[in-house]
């Protein structure tokens, strides 16, 4: 007995016909209707057989066209930011006309953030010294 398995792969369902359509070429003879359709499915075979190629083809294709259009961009990056580089270079950096170019020009640091309160909070005083004073601080000891 033939255990069937599913099929996953076109190259299974191919290989199933072209021996299913070779075995049954014994047959034609007797049975005129069988070759009919063996002659169908031979000719599928074929056409799938050409269109597998044509597949391994494109992807062969796509893999190299693929590749070019990565060198192409990692260049066109390059490029752009030469000329960004440029722009800024030829307006300055501070040229509000940058952003025509779709670039931010600088300007300037900003401050740091107030608290969440909204009231910013003084920075704290230094405490005095004791020696500037000319106290010391006590200290006790055990008599």
């Amino acid at each position: 007995m033939i255990v069937k398995t599913p099929k996953s792969r076109y190259a299974d369902h191919l290989k199933e016909w072209e021996d299913f359509s070779t075995s049954l070429l014994p047959s034609a003879t007797e049975a005129p209707q069988i070759e009919i359709h063996r002659t169908a499915l031979q000719k599928m075979l074929e056409q799938a057989k050409d269109l597998t190629t044509q597949q391994a083809l494109f992807q062969a294709q796509k893999q190299e066209v693929s590749s070019q259009l990565g060198a192409l961009m990692q260049e066109g990056k390059r490029l752009a930011s030469v000329l960004r580089a440029t722009v800024k270079q030829h307006y300055g950096v501070r040229n509000e006309k940058l952003i025509q170019f779709g670039i931010q020009p600088f300007r300037g640091r900003k401050t740091k953030a107030t608290p969440a309160n909204g009231s910013p909070q003084p920075a704290p005083q230094p405490s005095p010294s004791p020696s500037a004073s000319g106290h010391t601080p006590a200290t006790h000891s055990a008599e």
